[in-house]
């Protein structure tokens, strides 16, 4: 890959991957009633699923929901049914007990399938794909998901602890359950784009 293609490419990974979306604000959530630690998987989840969703759009999943347009359509209300019970459930996560918060975060497997109705997750794999790796073969859509991997994982890292500092804040159920419902109705207003891809 030529060097000012990867210098568009990092700059792509990393404007995608530090900006608002469904996953930062689960991130975020989870670092506030988690914490870092705890939250690890998470993010593992997140890096790893989207790395995987990015080399089969590259092997030619996005030629099959081209060619299958109602694909598209389900892959819509997949997300949205998905989306907003998530949201449900970071709205009515429990507070904290004794400093501890009640419940567990999402897995590295729940983190990674969660990727396949992430409408943010799709367009940015579709995207570096169709930008940087259309005519390049497996080499480049190799690159793609290795140059996502490696920007992905400190971007995410910076909304979880931003969520572990606002824990710090959330010292009491009242706090902590206004914290949880902005973060559902972010995360529900998030689908705005995916309703109008």
């Amino acid at each position: 890959m030529e060097t000012h293609l990867l210098i568009g490419l990092i700059s792509f990974a990393f404007v995608t991957s530090i900006t608002p979306g469904p996953n930062n604000l689960m991130l975020m959530a989870s670092g506030a009633n988690f914490g870092f630690r705890r939250s690890l998987w998470h993010m593992l989840g997140v890096n790893l699923g989207f790395a995987g969703l990015a080399l089969m759009a590259g092997l030619g999943l996005a030629g099959l929901i081209a060619a299958v347009p109602v694909s598209k359509t389900v892959l819509k209300i997949a997300a949205t049914v998905y989306m907003v019970w998530l949201a449900w459930k970071i709205a009515h996560a429990a507070a904290p007990a004794a400093g501890k918060a009640v419940g567990r975060p999402m897995t590295l497997l729940q983190a990674a399938a969660f990727q396949w109705v992430n409408p943010k997750a799709w367009a940015m794999a579709l995207g570096a794909i169709s930008a940087y790796a259309a005519e390049g073969g497996l080499v480049s859509i190799l690159m793609v998901v290795l140059v996502f991997a490696l920007v992905n994982l400190p971007c995410i890292a910076v909304w979880v602890l931003g969520g572990e500092a606002v824990r710090l804040v959330l010292t009491n159920s009242a706090r902590l359950r206004a914290f949880n419902w902005t973060m559902a109705v972010l995360l529900v207003l998030s689908l705005y784009p995916v309703l109008n891809l």
